[in-house]
C-alpha cells in the first residue's frame, strides 16, 4: 500500500525557516518523480516544488523560487523541503506525493502545518 508521512511542520515567525520531510512506503521509491503540494486555508491545493531523480532538474512555484529547495534521498525513501524566509502566504498543510497519480497512487498522506505568523 502506497503511504507518505510528512513531518517537520510548525508555527514560524516570518522570516524563519523550516524542513520538512516526507518518506514514503510501498513502491520502488526511485523510481518515481516526488512533489511537495500544499493547501492554504480556502484555497486550492496547489504544487509547490518537484523532483525526478537526485540532481535532476526541479520545479519550483514562482511564489517560492529562490526561498524553497527540494530534495530526494532514495536511500532513505525521503523527500525533503527546506523553506527559508518564510512568509505569511506560506501558511498552509503541506503534502508530498509521487508525480504520478494512477491507479494505487491516489491516496494522500496526513500532510504538516506549516503556520507563519508574528
Amino acid at each position: 500500500q502506497v503511504q507518505f508521512v510528512e513531518s517537520g511542520g510548525g508555527l514560524v515567525e516570518p522570516g524563519q525557516s523550516l524542513r520538512l520531510s516526507c518518506t514514503a512506503s510501498g513502491f520502488i521509491f526511485s523510481d518515481y518523480s516526488m512533489t511537495w503540494w500544499r493547501r492554504a486555508p480556502g484555497k486550492e491545493r496547489e504544487v509547490v516544488a518537484s523532483i525526478t531523480g537526485p540532481g535532476d532538474p526541479t520545479y519550483y512555484a514562482d511564489s517560492v523560487k529562490g526561498r524553497f529547495t527540494i530534495a530526494r534521498v532514495n536511500a532513505e525513501n525521503t523527500v525533503y523541503l527546506e523553506m527559508r524566509n518564510l512568509n505569511v502566504n506560506d501558511t498552509a498543510v503541506y503534502y508530498c506525493k509521487t508525480g504520478y497519480s494512477g491507479p494505487g497512487f491516489a491516496s494522500w498522506g496526513q500532510g504538516t502545518q506549516v503556520i507563519v505568523s508574528a
